[in-house]
């Protein structure tokens, strides 16, 4: 087993520098140097990781990059705001970083969009609150919520298919118990 030098906090910090500058060559130079175990604990004075600075930045090749190397704990890893790396990523509006990191086959899964920060608000709440209709769409349509309980159990089997053209409600309550309602159109669009 090959023993790996210990990076200081220079390289720790110029590495989450190239995670949120997109230089992934620096990171890969800083995995040859010091393996790729360490990268999970790198953290900056709040709590940010690697996948915070890439995620945010939307930066897709430093991220699939990372993601094979970094233990899956990470990708739930909670900043001193209590966001997550999929909370920047609906924060900054980068869907395929958003998709990504749900879809991710050693991680949470959608898991990952229940994870609510201090602010009390998911990362659904936080693509809902800055109007990211998009994001707030696809995460809901991952979360494949059971549209059969909001049918009567005497509904025909008619009336109880499911009709993709359909709007969708969605209520998010935050920590103080207000509740903000979406309407996400099931509509085609263009």
């Amino acid at each position: 087993m090959a023993t790996w030098p210990l990076p200081t906090d220079d390289d720790k910090e110029n590495l989450l520098l190239s995670c949120r500058y997109d230089d992934l060559d620096e990171v890969q130079g800083f995995v040859t140097k010091f393996g790729s175990d360490v990268l999970s604990s790198v953290r900056d004075d709040n709590g940010n990781t690697v996948l915070h600075m890439t995620c945010g930045n939307g930066h897709i090749d430093v991220l699939e990059y990372l993601l094979p190397l970094v233990s899956p704990s990470i990708l739930s890893a909670q900043n001193s705001a209590g966001s997550t790396a999929l909370h920047w990523a609906a924060l900054n509006q980068h869907l395929e970083v958003t998709q990504k990191l749900v879809r991710f086959a050693g991680g949470s899964g959608v898991d990952l969009i229940d994870i609510k920060n201090i602010a009390g608000r998911s990362p659904l709440g936080e693509a809902e609150m800055i109007g990211w209709d998009e994001g707030a769409r696809w995460l809901v349509q991952e979360m494949k919520l059971d549209e059969t309980s909001q049918h009567d159990v005497n509904d025909s089997e008619e009336d109880s298919a499911v009709d993709t053209a359909q709007d969708v409600e969605v209520e998010i309550q935050d920590a103080d118990g207000a509740v903000a309602k979406m309407t996400i159109s099931g509509g085609a669009t263009t």
